[in-house]
C-alpha cells in the first residue's frame, strides 16, 4: 500500500511536469530509466532515491524541499537547525537524510546529515551507483565508509573527507561492523547549459 508522504510527493512531481508541459519521455531520460520505471514511480508505485529527486528538482527549477514538503523554502539570509532537526528524508533503503537546510531558499547546495546502516549481507554485493549533476562533498563524522567511484573503491574512517564529480558513477555503504554517519554537501551544476 502506498504510503500518504509517497503519493503527495508523485502528484507534486506529476503536477510540476504536466504545467512546465515536460513529457514523461523526457523525463525518464533525464532521470536515467525507462518509461515505465518513471511512470510508476510518478504514480506514487515505489519511493524515491534521493537521485530522483534531485534530478527532478533540477529540470523543474524547484528547490528539492518543495517536491518533498510542498512548501518553497523563505530565509534568504541564514537558517539554523538544531542537532537532530533537520527535515527526515528516507530515500534509501535504510538510509536517513537530514536535511540541514530546509527554510532556506535558492541554494546553491543541499546539505545533509546522513546515517548509512551496517548491514553485514552488503558488504560482499556489488554496490549500487548513482550518477546526477554536479558535485559532492562527504565528510564521516562517526564509523566507516566503502565508496565506490565506477571502478575505484575507497574506505573513509571518521574524519576523512572526499570532494567528486557526483555525474560520475558512486556509492557507498557502512562497513567495519557499524552504522556510519557523515556530512553529505550536493552542490548543483549552475553552468547554465541544458541538462540532456
Amino acid at each position: 500500500m502506498m504510503s500518504t508522504k509517497i503519493a503527495e510527493i508523485a502528484e507534486r512531481i506529476r503536477t510540476l511536469r504536466e504545467i512546465m508541459e515536460i513529457t514523461v519521455e523526457e523525463m525518464a531520460q533525464i532521470t536515467g530509466m525507462s518509461v515505465q520505471e518513471y511512470q510508476q514511480l510518478e504514480s506514487g508505485e515505489y519511493d524515491f532515491s534521493f537521485t530522483f529527486l534531485f534530478q527532478c528538482a533540477e529540470r523543474f527549477g524547484v528547490d528539492m524541499i518543495e517536491l518533498l514538503t510542498g512548501d518553497q523554502p523563505k530565509l534568504s539570509f541564514y537558517s539554523i537547525v538544531r542537532k537532530g532537526k533537520g527535515l527526515p528524508i528516507t530515500r534509501r533503503k535504510g538510509f536517513t537524510y537530514q536535511h540541514l537546510a530546509p527554510t532556506f531558499k535558492n541554494k546553491l547546495a543541499e546539505p545533509f546529515m546522513v546515517t548509512a546502516p551496517y548491514r553485514e549481507e552488503e558488504q560482499d554485493q556489488p554496490i549500487h551507483l548513482s550518477y546526477h549533476e554536479g558535485q559532492e562533498f562527504d565528510l564521516v563524522l562517526k564509523g566507516r565508509l566503502k565508496i565506490v567511484f565506477e571502478n575505484h573503491v575507497e574506505y573513509l574512517n571518521e574524519g576523512d573527507a572526499v570532494y567528486y564529480d557526483s555525474g560520475h558513477g558512486h556509492g557507498m555503504i557502512a562497513t567495519n561492523g557499524e552504522d556510519c554517519v557523515f556530512l553529505a554537501v550536493v552542490l548543483k551544476d549552475h553552468d547554465g547549459e541544458e541538462k540532456k
